[in-house]
C-alpha cells in the first residue's frame, strides 16, 4: 500500500526544517505549509512549499484533500515568551485558534496522526526542576497557555475520533545541522545558544546574563539543552510509533540534565576560541532556576536514543551556522 503524504505546517522555520530534511532523507513524500513570517524558503531544501496560513480552513482543507494527506506534523507557532506577555492575543490567535482549524480540517477529511510541537513552558515553574509528563500542568506566561490549549483540544479530538496524536514537550532546542545545510535563522532570536554564537561571531556585540544569584552550582539558571537533530529523530519516531498503531502519547523531548548559562557561554567561547562580551543583568520574572526535562519514558516506549548529547557539538554546529549566516546571508536575499 502506498504511504500517505505527510503535511508539516511551520516547515520552513527552524525545527520544522530540520524534521523535513530528515523525512525527505526517509524518502516520505512532504508538503510544507508556511506563511515565511518567520520561515525561509531555502530552508525547505527543494520539499514542496505552499505559503499560506494554519489557520485558513479553505487552505489547507484543499491541500488535505489534493495531497492525501494522512499526517500532519504541526509546528507553526509563534514561540517568544516575553512577546507573548505584551501581546497575547496574538499569540491565542495564532498558536490555540489556527490550531482549532487546522484540527477542524483534519477531522473533516480524516487526517490519521497528528504530531504537535509543544513546549516545556506547559509546565511554568516545576517543583525541584525537574519535570514529568504527569507533573503539574500550571504555565506562567500566554505562550505556555496557548500550546497547554492546543494539547488539549487535540486530546479531546482524539477521545472523540479514530485520530491518534502525539505532543512533543520540547527544552531547550539548540544547534543545527551538523553538514551547515540548514540551521536556525531566526532573526533578533532568544534562544541562548543562538545569541551568543552571534556574539561570538560579532552580529551582535554583547549577550546577557539574566541573574546570577540562583540557587545552582554557579548561580546562573540551568537548561535541558537538545540537539535539534535529536529533536527531529524523536518526531520521525513518533510518526512510525502511532503509524504502527501506538495509541496517543506525550513525551518529553530533553536529554534528562542541564547546563547552566555560564556554562554554555563558557563552551561558546572556548569552540570560538575567544571569550564573549557578556553583560550580567538582574533576573527576569517567571525564569525558573532549574527546568530539566525526566525524559525517560520517550526512551522507553519510542526506543529514542540522543546522538548528539553533548555540550561541544552542539555549540560546534551552531556556531558553523552563524559563520555560514555572515558570510552569506540568504535572509537578505
Amino acid at each position: 500500500m502506498a504511504q500517505h503524504s505527510i503535511l508539516v505546517t511551520g516547515g520552513a522555520g527552524y525545527i520544522g526544517s530540520h524534521v523535513v530534511q530528515q523525512l525527505r532523507e526517509k524518502h516520505r513524500n512532504v508538503v510544507v505549509l508556511d506563511n515565511l513570517t518567520t520561515g525561509f524558503q531555502q530552508a525547505t531544501l527543494g520539499a514542496e512549499l505552499i505559503i499560506g496560513d494554519t489557520g485558513d480552513k479553505i487552505l489547507v482543507s484543499q491541500i488535505l484533500k489534493d495531497h492525501d494527506i494522512g499526517a500532519v506534523l504541526h509546528f507553526a507557532a509563534h514561540t517568544i515568551v516575553p512577546e507573548s506577555v505584551t501581546d497575547p492575543l496574538k499569540y491565542y490567535g495564532n498558536n490555540t485558534c489556527s490550531t482549532r482549524n487546522l484540527l477542524e480540517c483534519c477531522a473533516a477529511h480524516g487526517v490519521k496522526h497528528v504530531i504537535f510541537s509543544s513546549t516545556a513552558a506547559v509546565y511554568g515553574i516545576p517543583a525541584e526542576g525537574l519535570a514529568r509528563e504527569d507533573s503539574p500542568l500550571s504555565p506562567i506566561n500566554p505562550y505556555g497557555t496557548s500550546k497547554l490549549m492546543s494539547e488539549w483540544m487535540l486530546r479531546d479530538l482524539s477521545a472523540a475520533s479514530d485520530l491518534t496524536h502525539v505532543v512533543l514537550r520540547y527544552f531547550n532546542v539548540a544547534g543545527c545541522d551538523p553538514q551547515g545545510r540548514i540551521g536556525q535563522s531566526t532573526r533578533k532570536a532568544t534562544l541562548l545558544t543562538k545569541v551568543a554564537c552571534e556574539a561570538a561571531v560579532g552580529t551582535r556585540d554583547q549577550v546577557a546574563i539574566f541573574g546570577t544569584d540562583y540557587p545552582t552550582p554557579d548561580g546562573t539558571g540551568v537548561r535541558d539543552y537538545i540537539h535539534v537533530e535529536d529533536l527531529a529523530n524523536a518526531h520521525l519516531m513518533a510518526l512510525d510509533y502511532l503509524e504502527q498503531g501506538g495509541e496517543s502519547n506525550t513525551f518529553n523531548c530533553g536529554y534528562g540534565h542541564g547546563y547552566s548559562v555560564r556554562e554554555v557561554l563558557d563552551m561558546v567561547g572556548k569552540v570560538n576560541g575567544e571569550a564573549l562580551n557578556i553583560k550580567v543583568l538582574p533576573r527576569r520574572a517567571g525564569d525558573p532556576p532549574s527546568l530539566i526535562a525526566d525524559a525517560s519514558r520517550i526512551r522507553e516506549i519510542l526506543g529514542w536514543q540522543p546522538a548528539f548529547d553533548d555540550l561541544e557539538q552542539i555549540v560546534q554546529s551552531a556556531l558553523n551556522w552563524e559563520r555560514k549566516l555572515k558570510t552569506h546571508d540568504f535572509r537578505n536575499h
